[in-house]
C-alpha cells in the first residue's frame, strides 16, 4: 500500500476485502446499499491501519481532510454517497468531527480491480 508523505499522508486506494480476499459486487446489481455502505465502513478499518502504520499512532492525525471513494455500480445506480457514508461515518467516530469530518468524492465506476465493489482514497494531515 502506498503513502505519499508529499502532501500530508495520502493512502493509495484500499477496496474492499472479506477474509483477505476482494470483496466482489457490484451496487444495483449484486449487492444492496447497505451492504456497500458495510463494505465502505470495512475499507475505512483497513485505511486507519495503514495510517496507524505509515506515522506510528492514530494521535498524529490533525485532520482527515478527503476520501475519494469509487464505488463499482450500474449505470442506473444513484446511491454512490450512501455507500461512502459507511466510510465517513467510522472516521468521524474514531477521530471526532473536529479532526475526522472531511471532504470527499462519490462516484459510481464500471468496474475496479479484482472486481472489488467499493475503493476509497484517503488524504489526511498529520503532525
Amino acid at each position: 500500500r502506498n503513502v505519499d508523505r508529499s502532501v500530508g499522508t495520502r493512502l493509495s486506494g484500499h477496496i474492499a476485502r472479506r477474509e483477505g480476499k476482494p470483496l466482489v459486487g457490484q451496487l444495483g446489481a449484486t449487492m444492496s446499499t447497505e451492504d456497500g455502505k458495510a463494505a465502505a465502513r470495512a475499507v475505512a478499518i483497513d485505511l486507519l491501519g495503514t495510517l496507524q502504520a505509515a506515522v506510528g499512532d492514530l494521535a498524529k492525525v490533525k485532520r482527515v481532510v478527503k476520501l475519494l471513494s469509487l464505488v463499482n455500480s450500474t449505470p442506473a445506480y444513484t446511491e454512490h454517497h450512501l455507500v461512502t457514508n459507511g466510510a465517513s461515518e467510522l472516521l468521524v467516530a474514531v477521530f471526532g468531527v473536529e479532526v475526522g469530518a472531511h471532504a470527499r468524492s462519490a462516484f459510481g465506476v464500471a468496474q475496479l480491480p479484482m472486481g472489488a465493489c467499493v475503493e476509497i482514497e484517503l488524504i489526511a494531515e498529520v503532525e
